[in-house]
């Protein structure tokens, strides 16, 4: 693939390689395929912005109720928090227990399987606090050299 090269003058063409990105090139297993093909809906729950903390409180904290989990996660609503906790329950990562008092007490665990993936998650947070500095440093070159990218003034 070629692409105008901005650096080196206008108009030339320069060859620009996977390696020359700093790409690394998929790896075989992690190839898409029809007997994989729905593993992209687990991603994108995982993926939303509210199952990932969900699963990493409720696995290092235990079961907890809804208003204790509303403390816990910084900046989610109410309504996103009911939201995800239903999509959680609803692919069994997530066991909700309704004892039947006055008031209602209603409380939330990880099932077997969300414990599965809130080891995952675990890595995922391991590997962001591990690696921000670099995320940092990238953004700030992606910023310098696209103008204006990463400016909050709009």
């Amino acid at each position: 693939m070629a692409t105008k090269g901005t650096r080196a003058g206008v108009g030339a063409l320069t060859a620009v390689t996977p390696a020359h990105r700093g790409v690394v090139p998929a790896a075989p297993e992690l190839e898409h395929t029809e007997a994989n093909c729905r593993a992209h809906e687990m991603l994108a729950r995982v993926g939303d912005k509210w199952s990932a903390p969900l699963i990493h409180v409720l696995g290092s904290e235990g079961t907890l109720r809804f208003g204790e989990l509303l403390r816990r996660i910084p900046r989610i609503s109410q309504r996103m928090l009911t939201v995800t906790l239903r999509g959680l329950e609803r692919d069994g990562l997530v066991r909700r227990t309704m004892y039947p008092e006055v008031p209602p007490r209603v409380e939330y665990a990880l099932t077997p399987l969300g414990a599965t993936l809130r080891k995952v998650v675990k890595s995922l947070i391991d590997w962001s606090g591990a690696h921000l500095l670099e995320v940092d440093a990238a953004r700030a070159r992606f910023d310098q050299q696209v103008r204006g990218w990463g400016s909050t003034e709009r």
